[in-house]
């Protein structure tokens, strides 16, 4: 009974996350960090990714409204792809680092994304069009899936890159073992994502913009590390970067300031969350170079 309960609220997690995901998608909601200007900063998604590392020729290259602002960090920076390599995109949306790493793994790579939402999909496929004639490039793919089922074979890709989008898996254990299932021997994976430094008040866990948010959802950042250790992943490297959620308090990001109204007296957002990096390698050694 407990294992039909269980399956039960999962179901109704990655409902709201689809149904959220999917305003977005269409124009019709932002999340805590949106291409709504109104949102993060004045100069909304643009401004937060290049706080965030990506740079100006990156976000120039991309096609228009790949962008939607729903980056917490830059993981294709982190995974140093090289050409020739097959990366594959966790919750890839709009298409916005797939994107980027197909140019970075070029015409003998492929970058391939995987979303739940059919909206999202759909929108990196129409941005495909735009992608192929500004690089001259045919090497991306979007495939709908959930992270906790990869409609990806096992072994068969070099990198792993998501952006802050584990967090919002009812069950990140897991998709951990997916991502150990699917990376080559000797394969890795870099991540951003949120996490916890502290545990949240209930309250804030319930918020439905939280969870969108990518808050509700994080775990503690030592839970991470020890579901990457457990799905027999190595080399795990954890960073935190405090900077991102600053950044949102100081451009008073409505989220950010709800999350306040709930804390104690005089407790800052960046004391309870933080963006993190996570990287970590698959044991094993490569069967040949460039995947």
């Amino acid at each position: 009974m407990g294992s039909v309960t269980q399956k039960s609220e999962e179901e109704a997690v990655r409902g709201k996350v689809r149904e959220g995901y999917a305003a977005i998608a269409q124009g019709g909601q932002s999340s805590c960090c949106s291409s709504d200007a109104s949102c993060c900063s004045p100069a909304g998604g643009a401004a937060l990714a290049e706080q965030i590392g990506y740079s100006e020729e990156e976000l120039e290259s991309l096609p228009e409204g790949a962008n939607m602002g729903l980056c917490c960090g830059n993981p294709t920076a982190l995974a140093s792809l090289k050409p020739g390599e097959v990366v594959l995109d966790l919750g890839s949306g709009g298409g916005f680092d797939v994107f980027i790493a197909g140019r970075k793994v070029g015409p003998d790579g492929r970058a391939i994304g995987v979303d739940m939402t059919h909206e999202m999909l759909q929108k990196a496929r129409t941005n495909t069009a735009q992608y192929r004639e500004r690089s001259g490039l045919d090497n991306v793919e979007f495939r709908l899936g959930e992270i906790e089922h990869l409609p990806v074979a096992d072994n068969s890709v070099d990198a792993i890159i998501s952006n802050c989008v584990i967090n919002l898996s009812p069950d990140k254990p897991q998709v951990w073992r997916e991502i150990a299932r699917v990376l080559a021997p000797g394969g890795r994976v870099a991540v951003t994502d949120m996490a916890l430094l502290r545990p949240l008040p209930e309250a804030i866990r319930e918020m439905v913009e939280s969870l969108i948010g990518c808050v509700a959802g994080a775990v503690l950042v030592e839970e991470t590390e020890r579901m990457a250790q457990e799905a027999g992943l190595t080399d795990i490297r954890l960073t935190q970067k405090p900077g991102y959620v600053e950044t949102l308090i100081d451009w008073r990001s409505p989220l950010y300031e709800k999350i306040a109204e709930h804390l104690p007296d005089g407790a800052s957002p960046a004391e309870y969350v933080t963006s993190l990096e996570v990287s970590a390698r698959k044991p094993g050694q490569p069967c040949c170079c460039g995947g």
